[in-house]
C-alpha cells in the first residue's frame, strides 16, 4: 500500500493526517473501533422488519454534536469500556454471528470517518458467504468522493439532514458548512438511487434512500427550511423520516466539547411538532414516517452494554 493511502481525506473536514501516526478531528485511529454490533429493531420498518437489522456502531464521529444521544462513543473522549471490537476480523466475526438473527440487513452507523472500511467489511462478508442488504446510516456530513467510493457496496442510504442554518450547525455540530456539504451529499445519493424505495415480498427495502430529520426544540424554522430544500431540490416522492425523539442528554455536553444551549435543555413542544408535521404534508411529501410526539425516551442506547439496545 502506498504511504499516501493512509492520509485521511475520508470526510469533508479533510484533516489530511496519517491516522497510523496521529488523529484528526474525529479522533479515530486507522483501524476501525466499534462500540456495538447488535440487533436493532427501532429503525424504519423497511430496513429492520420484524427481526431487526444488524447495526455496526462505529466509535468516534466527524461532527461531535453537543446533543448526541450516542455521546458515549461519538465524543472527543470515548470511554475504553465502550469499545468492544477492533479491526476487520473482529468486526466481521461479530457481524456474521449477529446477522443470522436479523432480516439479513446490515447497517453501518456513523461511517463517514471509516468509509474506507465499508468495502473491506462487505467484501470479507461476501467471502464468508454472507450477502446482506447494506444500509449506510450517516449524519449527512459526507464527501461526494466517499459516497462514490462506497456506491457499489451500499443498497440503501439512510442519511440525516440536520441543518439548513449554518450558524446553528456551527454552534451544535462545529460544522458551519454542514448545509452545503449535506446538500451535495444528498444530491449524490439521489443520483445513485433515485426517489424510489423498492421492497421485497416481506416489505424489506433492497434499494433507495430514506432521509431523516430530527426536530430540535426552538428550531422550527430550521426544520421548515430543511423540508423546503428537499421539496425544491430532490423529490416529493422520497421517503422522509421525520423524528420527534429529541431528548436532553446530560453528559453529552462535556464529552462533545461544547456547552449545550439553553433551548436544548427541553424536549420539543406539541406546537413545534405540529408546525413541522403540518408543513411536511403541505409541501406534498407523502412517503415515509412521522414519529409520534411521545417518542423522546424510547431510542436512547446504552453503549456501556455490549448490546446497546438490550431493552428492545
Amino acid at each position: 500500500m502506498n504511504q499516501t493511502d493512509w492520509i485521511c481525506t475520508s470526510c469533508p473536514r479533510q484533516c489530511g493526517v496519517d491516522r497510523t501516526l496521529a488523529k484528526g478531528y474525529c479522533q479515530a485511529p486507522h483501524q476501525p473501533e466499534v462500540a456495538s454490533i447488535c440487533v436493532h429493531k427501532g429503525e424504519e420498518p423497511p430496513i429492520c422488519g420484524t427481526k431487526g437489522i444488524c447495526n455496526i456502531f462505529f466509535a468516534h464521529c466527524n461532527l461531535h454534536c453537543c446533543f448526541c444521544q450516542n455521546y458515549q462513543i461519538s465524543g472527543v473522549h470515548v470511554d475504553e469500556s465502550c469499545l468492544y471490537y477492533r479491526g476487520l476480523e473482529a468486526v466481521c466475526d461479530r457481524v456474521e454471528e449477529v446477522l443470522a438473527q436479523t432480516e439479513n440487513i446490515i447497517g453501518f452507523v456513523s461511517p463517514a470517518h471509516y468509509s474506507y472500511c465499508v468495502p473491506q467489511i462487505v467484501e470479507e462478508l461476501h467471502r464468508r458467504g454472507c450477502f446482506p442488504t447494506v444500509v449506510y446510516n450517516t449524519n449527512g456530513y459526507d464527501s461526494v468522493e466517499s459516497l462514490k467510493m462506497v456506491a457499489p457496496y451500499v443498497d440503501v442510504y439512510l442519511p440525516d439532514f440536520k441543518y439548513m442554518d449554518s450558524s446553528l450547525a456551527a454552534t451544535l455540530s462545529h460544522a458551519a458548512d454542514y448545509p452545503e456539504v449535506a446538500q451535495k451529499a444528498l444530491l449524490e445519493m439521489y443520483s445513485q438511487k433515485g426517489s424510489g424505495l423498492p421492497t421485497d415480498d416481506d416489505g424489506l427495502a433492497y434499494r433507495g434512500i430514506i432521509i431523516r430529520h430530527l426536530i430540535l426544540p426552538g428550531q422550527v424554522d430550521n426544520s421548515l427550511r430543511v423540508l423546503d430544500w428537499m421539496a425544491d431540490n430532490l423529490s416529493l416522492n422520497l421517503h422522509i423520516s421525520l423524528m420527534s425523539q429529541y431528548t436532553p442528554i446530560f453528559g453529552a455536553e462535556g464529552d462533545a466539547g461544547g456547552q449545550v444551549p439553553e433551548y436544548l435543555l427541553r424536549t420539543i413542544t406539541q406546537e413545534e411538532y405540529d408546525r413541522v408535521v403540518d408543513h411536511f404534508y403541505e409541501l406534498g411529501f407523502h412517503r415515509g414516517w412521522v414519529q409520534e410526539f411521545s417518542s423522546q425516551q424510547h431510542y436512547v442506547p446504552q453503549f456501556s452494554n455490549r448490546e446497546a439496545f438490550e431493552s428492545e
